[in-house]
């Protein structure tokens, strides 16, 4: 596909390819990111929808996205408006994740910024913004589900100017154009009015006249930045980024510039071009573009790509420290290798080393045993999404409690510290803050709206494991709770530990609704009836702070008369049943998380009785 390119000199010699626009979008999460940039496809010139991909969330390809109604893996798409070539990257809206969003600045050359009209601009908000602002891009202010029964644009508009002002925008950036938009129906105008907008027009119009042409050094050599990779069965790995210099031709040999400025000569496979949701091959690409390139199978992020002859290294991207670590290993217990495709130590090595490909902020270490790895990542989120994946491909694993990585700088041990971002009810606003206290929550702000609580604390990582469903019980499900790496501090001290203990199964069968009810009194229940457990799994949890073995598998003997009328009254309680996050927080230092294909189960380490009890020994 060929597009009309016209360039204009400068006295600087910089070319600006006034045919291309590179966005990115940036907002909280469940800010309606992802829709708005569904109805900029749709109604874009020459883009079709083909099968599925009629239906909603259209960037949010991935299963597990759609599912929990986030952005995870950053993606790439071009849309045509008029002559125009407008390439858009969606960016993630989880802290987990915003690593992916301080390389995709480098990218780019504006932002759209969605802000709920009710909500306002929310802490990831803040986050991301303060990226952009840094990189000196300018933004369009899109306000959007105006259509809420609730909604109060005025006031989020007012809000995210305040949101500039804190972040350090100069007056540039400030005097932001606003568009107002119903992402959902596909409408967005310049005023707020929901009745006079017909479609997002208004948007594409502002997107071209207010964000910058790319500017092109017409006299660098070649110069590409690594910004994102991707993998292909058929070619392998691709590296995606913004061509700042030069002409990328298929087949044509490039410098490939490492992160520790090693220089090497490489032959490009493959140079490709967006053209709606799909790349698509082309012969050459031209600078100012965003292109993915194939036949480099060593690229990591943050590398450059250069004349061979005159090889310039851009500025090396900076990658995200891990701050939380897991043991991956084979899966143990005794229903091993029935419910899973994948169960061998080399089919967990081989997967990890392939994930590792794509994911800079992951990292794998081995450990003494042939069958374990240190798995380390930005957090729980990031973690558990790598097990969610790897359990729906078919694979067998066990995992172990989330801990926090410790660093030591200048002989003290310093821990990452997160900045926690509570909405609640103001009635739930003590209790909250008690919670915080106890996970060493140094609080930062606090403030009242509508009766609505908006608390921020600077906490331990540490702290926050396992907070969440404590959180949820606390608020009953009312409050929202959102966080943002803010750094290594110096050590906070010891955590006032949580005392729990849990209901081990004695026996390996299938449990009965007889023994449970009997059990239930014990605590809550992990499991319903008919469900095959095996001696030292966890069943549920005990009311008391000690574990207990129970026997979940006895049978009601069966007689050929009753003396007394039994049964009457008696019901079983709804077990609590566990999710993979769930399960993550709730597991203690001796114990694991069993994931298959098709269940998830808690397991003591040491499944015996016998064994548990001697190592208590000593």
């Amino acid at each position: 596909m060929w597009y009309f390119c016209l360039v204009i000199l400068t006295p600087a010699r910089a070319f600006y390819i006034m045919n291309i626009r590179n966005i990115a979008i940036i907002a909280h999460v469940d800010h309606g990111k992802t829709t708005l940039v569904d109805a900029l496809l749709k109604q874009s010139e020459a883009f079709k929808l083909k099968g599925d991909a009629a239906q909603s969330l259209i960037m949010d390809s991935n299963a597990i996205e759609r599912e929990r109604g986030i952005t995870i893996f950053s993606k790439n798409a071009s849309i045509r408006y008029h002559d125009v070539k407008i390439n858009i990257v969606d960016t993630p809206g989880h802290a987990d994740f915003g690593g992916e969003v301080e390389r995709i600045m480098r990218m780019v050359d504006g932002v759209l910024l969605v802000v709920d009209a009710k909500e306002g601009p929310m802490p990831q908000t803040k986050f991301v913004l303060r990226k952009a602002i840094q990189a000196g891009h300018s933004a369009i202010v899109v306000v959007n589900k105006i259509d809420k029964p609730d909604a109060r644009p005025a006031w989020a508009l007012e809000r995210t100017y305040d949101l500039f002002i804190e972040l350090g925008a100069t007056d540039e950036q400030i005097e932001f154009p606003v568009i107002y938009a119903s992402a959902m129906q596909g409408k967005a105008g310049t005023e707020a009015d929901l009745a006079a907008m017909t479609s997002v027009q208004p948007l594409f119009e502002s997107i071209v006249k207010y964000f910058p042409a790319p500017a092109v050094d017409a006299s660098k050599p070649l110069q590409m930045l690594t910004v994102n990779l991707v993998y292909d069965n058929y070619k392998g790995k691709i590296a995606v980024g913004r061509l700042y210099a030069g002409t990328l031709r298929k087949g044509a040999q490039v410098a490939h510039i490492d992160r520790k400025g090693n220089i090497k000569k490489v032959q490009l496979s493959s140079v490709m071009l967006f053209d709606g949701l799909a790349r698509i091959e082309v012969d050459e690409a031209t600078a100012g573009e965003i292109v993915a390139i194939a036949g480099i199978p060593d690229i990591s992020i943050g590398e450059t790509i250069a004349d061979v002859a005159n090889p310039i290294p851009l500025p090396i991207i900076a990658i995200d420290e891990p701050t939380i670590k897991m043991t991956f290993g084979v899966n143990t217990s005794p229903v091993s290798g029935k419910e899973g495709q994948y169960c061998t130590s080399r089919n967990l090595k081989e997967r990890l080393e392939h994930e590792l490909e794509t994911d800079v902020a992951l990292a794998v270490s081995p450990t003494d045993s042939a069958d374990k790895w240190v798995v380390a990542g930005r957090g729980e989120l990031h973690l558990a999404i790598l097990i969610e994946k790897m359990r729906r491909e078919g694979y067998e694993l066990e995992v172990s409690k989330p801990e926090v990585i410790f660093k030591e700088e200048e002989k003290k041990v310093m821990e990452p510290i997160e900045l926690v971002s509570i909405e609640v009810p103001e009635q739930f606003s003590g209790t909250v803050i008690e919670i915080m206290g106890k996970r060493l929550g140094l609080m930062k702000d606090m403030r009242v709206d509508r009766n609505v609580a908006f608390l921020d604390f600077a906490v331990p990582t540490r702290g926050l494991i396992g907070i969440r469903n404590k959180f949820l019980t606390a608020t009953k499900g009312t409050g929202i709770f959102n966080t943002i790496f803010l750094g290594y501090e110096p050590f906070k001290g010891p955590l006032e530990a949580g005392a729990r203990g849990s209901l081990i199964s004695s026996e390996t069968g299938t449990s009965t609704a007889y023994s449970m009810m009997n059990v239930q009194g014990r605590g809550t229940l992990f499991i319903v009836p008919a469900t095959p457990v095996y001696a030292g799994m966890i069943v549920g949890e005990n009311a008391k702070a000690e574990d207990l073995t129970v026997n979940v598998c006895k049978a009601k003997e069966l007689t050929n008369f009753r003396t007394t009328i039994v049964g009457v009254g008696e019901h079983m309680d709804v077990p609590h049943i566990m999710g993979l996050e769930d399960a993550l927080d709730y597991i203690s230092d001796d114990e694991l998380v069993e994931i298959t294909p098709k269940n998830i189960r808690l397991r003591k380490k040491l499944l015996t009785e016998a064994d548990r009890r001697r190592v208590r020994k000593g």
